[in-house]
């Protein structure tokens, strides 16, 4: 697997500047190159995809472009309901179900979680949905990756727009400050039927 370099110019993971409802090719350009950096920084080896951003979406991406949903993972932004609010990201496997009241819940000691919205998500984490990566988060976002993306022999994750994805190498995530590999983060989604 190619590792892709980018000189971001002395930005940090970050400095992506304010995010709007519809980001400019400017601001995706920076929060790609600041995804890059992170990846960089990591010595993650990796490949970057582009795509296109009407099937950015896990589902559809994994249509479009031949991918298994199970070398695919959905970056998902939590929150608590109550304030000063806890935020997470958490990285499962596109044939899986994050266990948000249980798993997810226990790990940051509270008794109820919610989604992020859209908005939320991108004020968070810099990022609009369908691009969403644990690479160049924030550094008060904990981020949990469920074990069994570490089972496989790559992963596709999003690449901090709507306009690329990252296919890396996971075992990175057992190295990547801010992030704690999880057993039991993720349930298997129930049969189809």
């Amino acid at each position: 697997m190619p590792v892709v370099g980018v000189d971001v110019g002395g930005r940090g993971p970050l400095d992506t500047g304010p995010m709007t409802d519809a980001p400019s090719p400017a601001d995706d350009h920076r929060i790609e190159a600041a995804v890059r950096a992170s990846l960089d920084t990591a010595g993650a080896r990796y490949e970057v995809l582009a795509c296109d951003p009407a099937f950015a979406d896990t589902a559809q991406f994994c249509a479009r472009y031949g991918i298994d949903p199970a070398d695919s993972a959905n970056a998902i932004l939590v929150a608590t309901r109550r304030e000063p609010k806890l935020h997470a990201l958490c990285l499962v496997l596109a044939n899986t179900r994050l266990d948000v009241n249980h798993a997810v819940a226990d790990l940051l000691g509270v008794r109820k979680l919610s989604f992020a919205s859209a908005d939320e998500t991108a004020r968070i984490t810099g990022m609009v949905l369908g691009g969403v990566t644990p690479f160049g988060m924030p550094d008060s976002v904990q981020v949990y990756v469920d074990a069994r993306v570490l089972g496989r022999p790559t992963v596709v994750v999003g690449g901090g727009s709507r306009s690329t994805k990252v296919r890396v190498d996971p075992e990175v995530f057992a190295r990547l400050p801010g992030c704690r590999v999880v057993e039991g983060l993720a349930m298997e989604r129930p049969a189809e039927g």
